[in-house]
């Protein structure tokens, strides 16, 4: 069977891509036909997320294991059929592909095609132009420099240092 996917951003109103691939496809199969229909590169990490019908974000199936300590199972890209879970028209995902500041793709499984088979995934549909792959995050207020004359003390790096000083405090540090 083959699923019919529909992805857009919510950063681009413009953007949209359609992807057809096999039920019995991976997540990874998955991702690497929507990061070559964007023209993003697959050095990034990236997740999927199942998502109920308020966008909320259930089970996550990644591209690596990160050593989660945690009592819940791991779904990694490569090892999941695509069939273990979707298997309704509507269901909604959410393919996050800038862990940094959390920027998705929203997809919805839009149609199922009973009886066809694919045997490789394809972009069927490309809409306007995918927003950039990493985004810096917005400029927050400056850090605050700090002023020698402000400063009642002197430090080492300033303008002059003793390196007998500096010497003198390793003699103070026991290396045991």
């Amino acid at each position: 069977m083959v699923y019919k996917f529909k992805l857009v951003s919510d950063e681009v109103s413009n953007f949209a891509r359609e992807i057809e691939i096999d039920s019995e496809s991976s997540f990874l199969q998955l991702r690497n036909v929507i990061l070559d229909s964007v023209g993003y590169t697959k050095d990034e990490l990236d997740s999927f997320f199942i998502c109920d019908d308020d966008w909320s974000r259930n089970e996550e199936i990644t591209l690596e294991d990160m050593g989660s300590s945690s009592d819940q199972d791991v779904w990694l890209m490569d090892d999941t059929p695509l069939s273990e879970f979707l298997e309704d028209e509507g269901q909604k995902l959410m393919f996050m592909f800038d862990y940094f500041t959390e920027r998705s793709f929203f997809m919805e499984l839009k149609e199922i095609v009973p009886g066809r088979t694919l045997l490789d995934p394809i972009c069927t549909l490309k809409r306007g132009k995918a927003p950039v792959q990493q985004s810096s995050l917005p400029d927050e207020a400056p850090a605050p420099s700090v002023v020698k004359e402000d400063l009642d003390v002197d430090f080492y790096g300033d303008d002059q240092f003793n390196d007998d000083e500096i010497a003198g405090l390793s003699d103070d540090i026991d290396f045991e």
